[in-house]
């Protein structure tokens, strides 16, 4: 890399940027549980620097890292050698049109800013799981937050989105402009370009009944069944996830039930909720109604070691059958943590080619999460390939935010054949060169 164009870049931006001699390098060179070590950091503050750092990027030949929140489970948010594009400082959050519900978001703002932000003016939509997480990669990806069967993904609720392009142009992408840029970007993670604002169409739910409901982990089984049958009759308004943590060799977990019901109708949510506080014996409820930003967790530390493999699948049922296989293959592990997604509802009812989210069918989302050391993850890779192998005849498809190793295999998955063709064209026509590569791959036809 050239040290007197990145020089008098700097000297061109609102922004900064951060060389690895440079005091502040490490304090933005890695990101959550991976670490990096970029050529450079260029913090952007608006959408010039933004189209500045990109031409610079494709003017070096760099390979070409977007950051929002730092929280890429597979690490794409840095890098070893290329440039980092830091748009998290893009974090602004306003209305735009308050009787239409529209608000204009950074990509870098935080969830739970965004959440607090709408909070004060009676809005909300459905977000990521944790506070800190960023709006901009989750956005691209899907987001299949806690109202997801009520207003559908997060992205489902996008009608518009700034971009930079790799060659440098500044295009509004929504139904009528650009509207295969539009099409792609929900979805299509950020293959196409840097996003420097979102609009997005909100919901007037400030306050929803959310909680947990623990069942004895001896139970598992059983209470996962009634769970998947009392949520293919649910009303919209209520998502619920399931959640087996694991023992790390001492008394298995109990299996914990979270419930979020969208809405502040008391009634309407205790009968939504009554028949999952039947699915056993239950030690311990702790549901209330609330404001939407405590649904949020609090995002914690992980040990400084640890480096969690992440993988998911779809199912269009979750049968007794999958239910099964999963429950009793969890048991072989003590670092697997296990989630069951309710999905469906809104999110089922949008066309399966509207965006560039393919797999609106399904019922369930699995995910699981080794817990512990690369090296640890690595070396228990085979009894974790025979545990997805024996889930494979009830589960397919994929979702990109949740994998940490984006094999051949699994961008399948994310892409089916039909979707991808449709990427692709829109790769070529945006990004035939590649600039940016550090995604859930679409490649351009030029390079396969």
């Amino acid at each position: 890399m050239n040290t007197a164009a990145a020089a008098a870049l700097a000297e061109s931006l609102n922004g900064e940027v951060i060389l690895p001699d440079d005091a502040t390098y490490d304090e933005h060179r890695d990101i959550f549980v991976h670490k990096g070590r970029p050529d450079v950091i260029v913090r952007c503050r608006s959408t010039e620097d933004v189209r500045l750092a990109v031409e610079f990027a494709r003017e070096q030949g760099l390979r070409t890292s977007v950051r929002s929140g730092g929280h890429s489970t597979a690490g794409l948010s840095t890098d070893v050698g290329g440039i980092v594009i830091d748009v998290s400082p893009l974090d602004g959050v306003e209305v735009v049109d308050a009787e239409r519900h529209l608000v204009r978001v950074g990509p870098g703002a935080r969830w739970g800013r965004v959440a607090q932000a709408l909070q004060e003016h009676g809005l909300s939509f459905s977000s990521g799981d944790t506070d800190r997480v960023g709006v901009g990669g989750l956005l691209l990806g899907g987001g299949i937050g806690w109202t997801v069967r009520s207003s559908g993904l997060a992205l489902d609720n996008v009608v518009a989105a700034e971009v930079v392009t790799a060659d440098g142009r500044v295009l509004r992408a929504n139904a009528n402009e650009n509207p295969d840029l539009f099409w792609g970007l929900r979805g299509g993670s950020g293959n196409f370009g840097v996003v420097t604002s979102f609009e997005i169409s909100t919901q007037p739910v400030p306050q929803v009944h959310f909680g947990s409901i623990t069942y004895p982990a001896a139970e598992a089984a059983s209470v996962v069944k009634g769970w998947a049958r009392v949520l293919r009759d649910a009303p919209d308004e209520l998502t619920s996830h399931v959640q087996m943590f694991p023992s790390f060799g001492g008394d298995p977990a109990p299996v914990t039930v979270l419930v979020c019901y969208a809405g502040e109708d008391m009634a309407a949510a205790n009968t939504a909720i009554a028949p999952l506080l039947e699915l056993g014996t239950v030690e311990g409820k702790d549901i209330s109604l609330v404001p939407y930003p405590k649904v949020l967790d609090e995002a914690g530390e992980l040990p400084p070691d640890w480096e969690p493999m992440v993988r998911n699948r779809f199912a269009r049922e979750c049968g007794d059958e999958f239910v099964d296989a999963l429950v009793s293959g969890a048991r072989s592990f003590d670092n697997l943590y296990v989630e069951l997604r309710s999905l469906g509802g809104a999110m089922g009812r949008v066309p399966a080619d509207a965006t560039a989210f393919a797999h609106r069918d399904a019922a369930v989302m699995l995910n699981t999460a080794r817990l512990g050391s690369r090296a640890d993850n690595e070396a228990g890779l085979p009894e974790l390939a025979a545990f997805w192998a024996s889930l494979a005849p009830f589960t397919e498809g994929a979702y990109s935010n949740f994998l940490s190793e984006l094999d051949e295999d699994d961008m399948a998955a994310v892409y089916p054949p039909a979707t991808y063709a449709r990427l692709q064209a829109v790769k070529d026509a945006y990004d035939p060169e590649n600039l940016f590569s550090r995604n859930p791959a679409v490649i351009p036809s030029a390079q396969v």
